[in-house]
């Protein structure tokens, strides 16, 4: 029988944005005390944490100090340094574990442990050199897709490559970095599956789910993806396989494409609750956050079921443009619900809370959604 971490003990959160803010709010629901270490303070998780700890993450001494006062060690976003992880993991357990930071962090690890394991990811090479990415970008045609190997999100640390001349011009701003090139996929859709582990090798996840971007930053997500029973069934036996491999404990997010031949490819993972699962806080009996905070401490899995279709819009600074949204018009509109992450300054392309829509059908959830957040921008 795996050991409970029982309500009123203290969990600990390395990241301190939005993620740990909604892990915290379901922590605390649950009877939990929370601690959250960042190098920043007044963040969105520690406004609603009961202790906040400004420290950098390679300082190992303040992580040991950190992981001593905490009874399990938890994540809100992926790049932490391994030697941090090892810090905490001498005297707490760190879920998800330090192997599963190690494969997620670097995106040519992850495409080669998936690939080796037989899961289907988009075609890549590993590029470390201008004559590699000539010779891959010959191998695979344009457009091609380079990225940096480390530290990648929202888009950051990628360039799409047009031509063997545009290649040459790109790599200046890459060079001394480890880097990926991967075919591009003209994608019919791009889906997202959230899977929760528990301690004994329990299992349920959330989706697929739908996502759009926009300037690579997802904009709006729906659930049901309204895709076919098969690519369901399919999405979620694949995001169980990489767990039972990984041996996840906690919440980890599978994106995946989905070609216009209804095949799935696995673009990235996510070990930690991810921006697309949002809504389920909403639309959902337990949702990811809660889900989290049940895995980590041995609880047994709350169910994922979906009360109704729902849509999730982010809200990003840009919306603020020098004046506060009309928050009166977009509340004003039925099964809208307003989720804002505490910072203080909007800046464009930052999250600044999201908005989720529950509705009849997806379709409706998603017009909801989007009206909602166009009536914030009305004067």
């Amino acid at each position: 029988m795996p050991q409970l971490i029982p309500p009123g003990s203290t969990l600990g959160v390395l990241g301190s944005g939005q993620l740990g803010r909604m892990f915290a709010i379901a922590a605390r629901r649950l009877g939990y005390r929370v601690h959250v270490l960042s190098p920043d303070d007044d963040t969105p998780t520690g406004q609603v944490a009961d202790l906040e700890i400004r420290a950098s993450y390679d300082d190992l001494d303040a992580i040991a100090a950190f992981a001593r006062g905490v009874s399990v060690v938890t994540f809100e976003f992926e790049n932490v340094p391994a030697a941090t992880t090892a810090a905490a993991e001498k005297f707490a357990p760190v879920r998800p574990g330090g192997n599963v930071l190690h494969v997620s962090q670097n995106r040519l690890r992850e495409k080669t442990f998936l690939k080796e394991a037989g899961i289907p990811v988009t075609p890549f090479l590993p590029v470390r050199s201008a004559a590699d990415l000539a010779d891959g970008v010959l191998h695979f045609g344009v457009p091609s897709i380079l990225k940096t190997a480390d530290w990648g999100y929202d888009g950051k640390g990628q360039v799409r490559i047009e031509s063997l001349e545009d290649a040459a011009k790109v790599w200046r701003q890459f060079v001394g970095k480890e880097c990926i090139l991967e075919q591009f996929v003209g994608f019919a859709a791009e889906l997202s599956v959230i899977g929760v582990r528990g301690l004994d090798g329990s299992f349920v996840s959330y989706g697929p789910i739908r996502n759009s971007h926009a300037n690579h930053i997802l904009d709006v997500s729906v659930m049901p993806a309204g895709v076919s029973e098969k690519v369901a069934r399919r999405a979620v036996e694949i995001t169980r396989e990489i767990f039972s491999r990984l041996e996840v404990v906690g919440v980890l997010c599978v994106e995946f494409f989905l070609d216009k031949n209804d095949e799935l490819l696995v673009n990235e993972l996510a070990p930690r609750p991810h921006n697309s699962g949002h809504l389920t806080i909403d639309a959902c009996t337990t949702c990811q956050f809660e889900q989290q905070v049940r895995s980590v401490c041995g609880l047994p899995l709350g169910s994922p079921r979906q009360h109704r279709p729902g849509a999730m819009a982010n809200l990003l600074g840009d919306l603020w443009n020098g004046s506060p949204p009309n928050w009166q018009q977009a509340l004003a509109l039925a099964d809208v619900k307003l989720h804002l992450y505490g910072k203080a300054e909007p800046r464009p392309g930052r999250k600044m809370g999201h908005l989720t829509a529950l509705a009849d059908t997806p379709h409706e959830a998603a017009e909801r959604v989007i009206v909602a957040r166009t009536a914030l921008a009305s004067s």
